[in-house]
């Protein structure tokens, strides 16, 4: 075991080897050297060496977890009550009613205006390239492949793409797509958004993304849909749905026979397609059905089209997706080793089982599953070419046969290789920000009504950031040490969160009797940030201030874990834990709503010391924290100042702009944008002294004047209204300036 007491000259005059007196002077003088820095180390961890701590870092995670198990064991408990045929219609009703809730609204049909850019004849088939409008100039790209000789309408296939960029061209789908057109049916093979043709934030000159992969092309702009309170799925849905709309506008296609069908993300797009379009007689989709129980479990949720607007908190499982359109056939396709858990797609099976047995067609529902891992076996191919040959009426033998694989230049759709490139069109962000601008439109509306209008916004804050008010007296506090300083004394302690996690702090305390003005420092990077010794903490303690600096749940000690790191996160743009923050929007909570909530906690244990004038409670926060703080002051009168330095703007600058900065995601509140933003919460501490320093645009850089002059208009509309104008303050904090020029006026 290692001894980590510090080294001293005594410890050094006990050697018992010799050594000349010249060496002796050099090493008394670098232990000399020495003394002050190992006198002066100072260690700001609170649960090291705690062990029933050690998986502090995944607590966010876990404890999101906890909460959706519960939501999802409250859901379990009513599917158990279901028995008759009746029962399951009406909960079908109720899913159809919920699932176009939180995917929907759907737009009207518009014409698609299908055009084929070229026709490339094969042995045995043709593939025509397709283009057609989901919605007006939101164009699809895919493949239609007809088999030769057919005799009357024949059945056909909606084919979808997992996460590959190359889409359907990828040689995996080729092998399935080519396939199923040997058998004899039609194959319409769409690229889903930011996959294949369909890359919306394409760099013309490195011919690749410029946010990253298909998950990130898919969550980057999922998180805008997200903040204005629309699933992305909705866009892959329609797409699908318009596709079939197609399909159905050709002679040889049997309208009675349609069929839907992919791997991977395309398992996730044919199971939300099927649940969404009566028209699909049967789907089979492919390692993608599992549970949300096992997923969280295990891999957690994915990118952002897996995931609907408060989908489990809507009571929301993946069994809904089947359950919803019994008893139509549906094969699922799994297999044992993949990331999508094999026992929640056992269990999902089983609770689809009995809808099906209560329509009296237990028949249409089936599972077949081979030991392999993320993919396609050969196995499990084929048993979807049974399967689709059985329930659409399309005899023969389900072998899968070998298949001459078509190049890039046939199976390219569009002049340029790039929808963006070849047409001026829509993509997610241009359609979500018209979308949006109403929901701001009616948000300048309410703000005409500044009395009501506040009331309002603190009302939907708590509700949309899932705020859950804390109980008035602390829990769980520990102490575990002090260091002496001059001047103050820097203690650290940790106390109970709102969940089963603890929230650690430092705590700066000057010397001198009596109660003392306090102050709560936030920063993204944790407590530790500015800590040290001359840091920014230290100049409030050197004002008279109390200085509490805590790790909120995913900072510092307490995060951001292993378990953050999901598939939308190393964007090319930043980094962010994308799927933690999709974790805590299924269950209707935000990181911004739970940090308030424990920011209040800090608030708490302030006002229950003595030490502490309870009038005097102020709040910094730096970057990424400053929304948390907004919401905790908004909902805690006791916040008497607050300051933030480095915040961005609002919400709208993220969702209007085309890019921005990932790392302000975790920041934001899902569907915040229906009822309010941030500057409408400035606008609630009217007349609290606020100051906003060197506030950023969506992209962290310094915003223009004009910017601030109309995002924060309602602010100073409402400070103006208290008469209490020069208390809100938004100034620039220059490199040449001392803090003292910047937090004096401030502090007063």
């Amino acid at each position: 075991m290692f001894d980590d007491t510090p080294i001293s000259l005594s410890t050094a005059s006990r050697c018992k080897f010799r050594i000349s007196p010249a060496i002796s002077v050099l090493v008394l003088l670098v232990l000399l050297s020495l003394v002050p820095a190992f006198g002066q180390n100072e260690d700001f961890r609170v649960l090291n060496r705690w062990i029933i701590h050690a998986d502090a870092p995944n607590a966010f995670y876990r404890y999101l977890s906890s909460q959706a198990f519960d939501l999802l064991d409250k859901r379990a408990s009513h599917i158990a009550q279901l028995q008759t045929k009746q029962d399951w219609l009406n909960r079908q009703a109720q899913l159809r009613e919920t699932l176009l809730r939180i995917v929907g609204p759907f737009p009207q049909k518009t014409p698609l205006n299908a055009q084929i850019t070229g026709v490339v004849q094969k042995e045995g088939f043709r593939l025509e390239k397709v283009i057609y409008e989901s919605m007006p100039s939101f164009f699809v790209t895919a493949g239609l492949f007809i088999p030769d000789d057919l005799k009357g309408r024949t059945p056909a296939i909606l084919f979808c793409s997992g996460h590959s960029e190359a889409a359907f061209r990828r040689l995996l789908y080729q092998q399935v797509v080519l396939n199923l057109v040997k058998k004899g049916f039609i194959v319409l093979a769409i690229d889903p958004i930011g996959q294949g043709e369909r890359v919306y934030y394409f760099d013309d000159k490195t011919g690749e993304s410029r946010i990253g992969g298909p998950t990130k092309e898919h969550s980057y702009p999922g998180a805008q849909c997200f903040i204005s309170g629309a699933s992305i799925a909705r866009y892959f849905i329609w797409d699908g749905i318009r596709g079939i709309d197609y399909l159905l506008t050709r002679r040889e296609v049997d309208p009675e026979r349609i069929g839907c069908h992919g791997l991977s993300g395309g398992g996730t797009q044919s199971a939300y397609i099927a649940a969404f379009d009566e028209r699909v007689k049967a789907v089979a989709p492919t390692g993608y059905i599992t549970s949300f129980k096992r997923l969280s479990e295990s891999i957690g949720v994915q990118d952002a089209e897996q995931n609907f607007y408060h989908g489990i908190a809507s009571g929301i499982d993946h069994a809904d997706l089947l359950a919803v359109r019994a008893p139509k056939p549906a094969l699922i396709v799994a297999t044992t080793r993949d990331f999508f858990s094999i026992q929640g797609v056992r269990e999902t099976f089983q609770e689809v089982k009995k809808a099906y047995d209560a329509f009296g067609e237990i028949e249409n529902i089936q599972l077949v599953e081979d030991d392999y891992t993320h993919g396609y076996t050969r196995q499990n191919r084929e048993a979807i070419y049974g399967f689709f040959q059985r329930h659409l009426g399309l005899a023969g033998d389900a072998s899968e046969q070998e298949v001459d694989y078509l190049n890039p230049e046939e199976t390219r759709v569009t002049r340029t290789g790039q929808i963006v490139t070849h047409a001026e069109g829509e993509t997610v962000f241009s359609i979500n920000k018209k979308e949006t601008q109403v929901l701001l439109d009616r948000l300048a509306e309410s703000r005409q009504n500044l009395g009501s209008h506040i009331r309002h916004v603190k009302a939907a804050a708590k509700e949309l950031s899932g705020f859950i008010p804390p109980e008035g007296s602390v829990t769980g506090l520990v102490f575990r040490g002090r260091y002496q300083r001059e001047g103050y004394s820097l203690e650290l302690y940790f106390m109970q969160g709102e969940g089963t996690y603890v929230i650690p702090f430092l705590l700066m305390v000057p010397e001198g009797a009596g109660p003392k003005p306090a102050l709560i420092y936030l920063h993204p990077s944790g407590k530790s940030a500015e800590a040290e010794s001359g840091g920014q903490m230290e100049w409030f303690v050197k004002q008279g201030y109390l200085v509490l600096a805590p790790d909120l749940i995913g900072t510092g000690e307490m995060g951001p874990g292993d378990s953050a790191r999901g598939d939308s996160y190393s964007f090319k743009v930043g980094q962010a834990a994308y799927n933690l923050w999709f974790a805590s929007l299924q269950i209707a909570r935000s990181p911004v709503g739970i940090h308030a909530g424990d920011i209040i906690r800090c608030v708490h244990y302030l006002k229950s010391r003595s030490d502490v004038d309870e009038q005097g409670i102020s709040a910094l926060a730096v970057g990424e924290m400053s929304p948390a703080l907004l919401h905790a002051a908004a909902f805690e009168p006791a916040i008497s100042r607050i300051a933030c330095v480095e915040p961005f703007v609002s919400y709208r600058s993220i969702v209007m702009n085309e890019y921005y900065q990932p790392k302000f995601v975790l920041s934001a509140v899902p569907g915040a944008l229906r009822a309010y933003d941030l500057p409408d919460l400035a606008a609630c501490l009217a007349p609290r002294k606020v100051l906003m320093i060197n506030v950023t645009d969506q992209n962290g850089h310094r915003a223009w004047p004009h910017a601030l002059q109309q995002e924060f208009a309602i602010a100073r509309s409402a400070y103006s209204a208290k008469q209490a104008d020069d208390r809100f303050a938004i100034r620039n904090w220059e490199s040449y300036e001392s803090i003292d020029t910047v937090f004096s006026d401030w502090i007063e």
